[in-house]
């Protein structure tokens, strides 16, 4: 028996058996592994061998463990943080501390810059915010009250001091009249078509803070149009040669408790972006013109290249009149005169608010309320992604009107820069022909601060109007990261931007909306109005 295993068996396990029938052999655990045993003789300190392999494996594994001198090992562990015990109090083994000792000692933030963002990012606490920005039970920090400073924040002041840090009341401003806007979008995305030969049906809008109502629906014609053989040619396509369009509407504050939260009853109209083809059209026409009132008088002021002028197409699509429609500035100002009668006595202020080319028109809109009556009441305005629309003489005539504007710009949004030339604005010469300039305050972001959008998001991205109210719910300072506690939903950027969102939040978003899925629930990227939160 014993001769078969010796035949079956290495030299140094053949030895380990012959020991172990002769009682000369004790078994001790390995310090380096419990699994395996050393052998100790009364008669012979070592009588087993261990063959080559291993030795070279323990000589390896003291190397990997970089055995120190006491002195150079304090030295080194005062510069690492202090581990915190076990729950049970008990000191960590010596070869789990070997180990941690070792792992804390390569400083794997260092060799892997990226290793620290990721556990960040993946660490329970930032899923666990994730999972709520990802679902339908987020919490909202509550509306202050404005009742005292109402003024400062309607830009009474410019908004000094109040946008770098960005003031946490202001911010809840700015993202409610910002969610105006996207309710316009989404009533004419609804029903983008409009019939050329009667008047247009009362458009429903859901409004996204229920203390307003709807009073107005406002439209917006093109001065140009298509040949009629497009229509003959494409006559499903008949919307895309539409002249007139629903543009925006007019909403008033109907709520007593936020009548009084605000400190006075708020007009609001709310103002779409570009969605027609003819409204392309317009916003092609980039030359600048006089502004009819400016143009139409004859003081030697109005004759001069100094005048104030504006985009020509813009001007095309707020001053032309519908078939069955008027004007969009005959609307707008007749509807503010008769809510301002209707509530006479009271304090009210109007903001008019609006994304990209409803930007544009905002300042337009702005511009005539501001003179339509001489007891009209404050006028702000709230743009986000505006191009420029007209030339410095234009942003002087509102400053000197009182007209507030307080512009969000995205830093990487190319339509923020157009129309006019880089090399025109070297020149610094009024007169040109493309003259453009910029007005009012400015709020700039960055898609770059973002932490769940890619740094090189597309123009579409930088030019969104939800990537847009996602970077002010972030923004603290423009010397600050993306605010850690932002509570605005990721739901509808996820829906509309998803190329553009980094993988690790859609691979999340996949898994939770299976989750919503199976459960019967649906995600929303709205906040909630006042008297549903």
């Amino acid at each position: 028996m014993q001769i078969g295993i010796a035949n079956t068996l290495p030299a140094h396990q053949v030895h380990l058996f012959q020991a172990r029938r002769a009682g000369s052999f004790k078994y001790n655990q390995s310090p380096l592994n419990p699994s395996t045993v050393i052998s100790s003789s009364a008669s012979s300190p070592a009588t087993i061998s261990a063959p080559d392999c291993t030795k070279r494996h323990l000589a390896n594994l003291d190397k990997l463990l970089q055995k120190e001198t006491p002195n150079s090992r304090s030295n080194r562990l005062d510069s690492i943080p202090k581990v915190p015990r076990p729950d049970n109090g008990a000191a960590p083994s010596g070869l789990a501390s070997r180990g941690r000792n070792f792992l804390e000692g390569l400083n794997l933030a260092r060799i892997w810059p990226e290793m620290k963002a990721a556990a960040e990012e993946m660490s329970p606490r930032h899923l666990n915010r994730l999972h709520r920005l990802l679902s339908m039970t987020a919490e909202y920090s509550p509306r202050n009250s404005l009742a005292c400073r109402w003024r400062d924040y309607h830009g009474g002041n410019d908004w000094k001091g109040m946008l770098d840090p960005l003031d946490e009341n202001l911010r809840r401003e700015v993202v409610r009249y910002g969610e105006f806007v996207q309710a316009a979008y989404h009533a004419f995305n609804s029903d983008p078509a409009t019939e050329a030969d009667e008047a247009p049906l009362p458009v429903r809008v859901a409004l996204p803070d229920r203390s307003y109502k709807v009073t107005k629906s406002l439209y917006a014609t093109s001065s140009v149009g298509l040949p009629k053989w497009v229509d003959e040619v494409a006559p499903d396509l008949g919307w895309m040669t539409q002249r007139t369009s629903w543009v925006g509407y007019v909403a008033v504050c109907d709520d007593r408790r936020e009548i009084q939260r605000m400190g006075r009853r708020d007009i609001v109209i709310a103002l779409r972006g570009t969605s027609t083809c003819l409204e392309w059209a317009e916003n092609m026409r980039a030359g600048l013109v006089p502004m009819e009132d400016e143009s139409s008088s004859s003081s030697p002021q109005a004759q001069t290249q100094t005048q104030p002028k504006v985009e020509c197409g813009f001007q095309s699509l707020y001053k032309t009149e519908g078939a069955h429609v008027a004007s969009l500035a005959q609307s707008v100002v007749q509807e503010i005169k008769r809510l301002m009668e209707q509530y006479k006595g009271e304090t009210l202020s109007i903001t008019v608010t609006g994304h990209s080319l409803g930007a544009a028109l905002s300042l337009l809109v702005a511009d005539e309320l501001s003179s339509c009556s001489p007891d009209v009441p404050p006028v702000a305005v709230f743009s986000f992604g505006s191009p420029r629309v007209g030339n410095r003489a234009f942003g002087k005539r509102l400053t000197g009107k009182s007209v507030k504007v307080l512009r969000i710009v995205n830093n990487q949004d190319v339509i923020t820069k157009v129309p006019g030339l880089p090399m025109v604005d070297e020149l610094d010469d009024d007169n040109h022909p493309l003259a453009y300039s910029h007005v009012g305050t400015e709020l700039r972001v960055d898609t770059r601060m973002s932490p769940y959008l890619k740094p090189n998001a597309d123009v579409a991205c930088c030019h969104d109007l939800e990537a847009y109210l996602h970077l002010v719910d972030g923004f603290l300072a423009s010397n600050c990261p993306f605010r850690a506690n932002a509570k605005r939903s990721l739901v509808k950027l996820l829906n509309e931007q998803r190329g553009n969102v980094k993988q690790l939040y859609t691979s999340k978003a996949q898994a939770l909306s299976l989750k919503f899925e199976r459960q019967g629930l649906a995600a929303t990227g709205c906040l909630p109005s006042p008297s549903s939160s």
